[in-house]
């Protein structure tokens, strides 16, 4: 079973890359982030016909916006966190049935934070603690979990391509690392620190001053597994194809497979 997570950065104008990319790579599940547009905009006709007529969507206009794309039926879908009010469509949770038990995906978009010191930052750091309590309770119910979406974090200094220059700045922040980290004390595992990376492996670069052909990146985008799926995670990767494409988005897809 492949689990794919994608910040699209608009679905409207990535819609197209997306389905590209599932017909050359059709993971079983795929969850987006970024949509930007009401779910009654969302393509679901188009994604069906891509082999996905399982959707689970929390859209927002404009900005933010979540969506669960399965081969398999999707049940108890949930919208944001529990107990946390929110007025931005953030996160989506369903449960999925793979080969050996069912799966809980919870499918968030972080907070970006802007900078230290402003109240996003501050909204971001409320925000991951009201997800850590959420993520707590989900295990409880669900012990085989996966944690994914764009994280807005890069947890260690090898994700990010100027630790020391970046030292403190929006992603790099010591409290962000400490909160990514709560989440590993939850029970979850890094899936992609789970094997040998190339050195400097991004899923994110700006669009400015050459970012992407320079690899200035930064490693944003995770899967985090429970412990009893641990043993049952065969690979993860993040494919920089799509990121060549003409007007693609700042993030590439990364993928793991159960």
């Amino acid at each position: 079973m492949k689990i794919t997570t994608w910040n699209v950065n608009s679905l409207t104008a990535r819609l197209q890359h997306v389905l590209d990319w599932t017909a050359a790579n059709p993971v079983d599940v795929l969850c987006l982030q970024e949509l930007k547009l009401t779910d009654d905009k969302f393509p679901l006709d188009a994604l069906r016909d891509a082999g996905y007529p399982h959707c689970a969507v929390f859209g927002q206009k404009t900005y933010n916006g979540v969506a669960i794309m399965s081969r398999q039926p999707l049940r108890d879908v949930a919208k944001n966190i529990a107990g946390y009010a929110d007025e931005h469509s953030r996160v989506i949770a369903a449960t999925v049935d793979g080969p050996d038990g069912e799966l809980r995906l919870v499918n968030g978009y972080f907070v970006n934070g802007q900078a230290p010191g402003t109240d996003k930052f501050a909204y971001k750091m409320n925000w991951l603690a009201g997800l850590n309590r959420y993520v707590c309770d989900e295990l409880q119910r669900h012990p085989r979990l996966v944690l994914l979406g764009d994280f807005n974090i890069a947890p260690e200094d090898r994700d990010s391509w100027d630790p020391e220059g970046l030292r403190d700045t929006i992603h790099h922040t010591r409290e962000e690392r400490e909160h990514f980290h709560g989440l590993l004390g939850l029970g979850l595992c890094d899936g992609f620190r789970l094997f040998e990376q190339p050195e400097k492996s991004f899923s994110w670069w700006d669009y400015r001053m050459l970012g992407y052909q320079k690899n200035r990146g930064l490693r944003i985008d995770h899967i985090l597994v429970s412990e009893p799926l641990r043993e049952h995670v065969r690979g993860c990767a993040i494919d920089r194809v799509p990121r060549k494409w003409k007007q693609p988005s700042d993030h590439a897809p990364v993928t793991l497979e159960l």
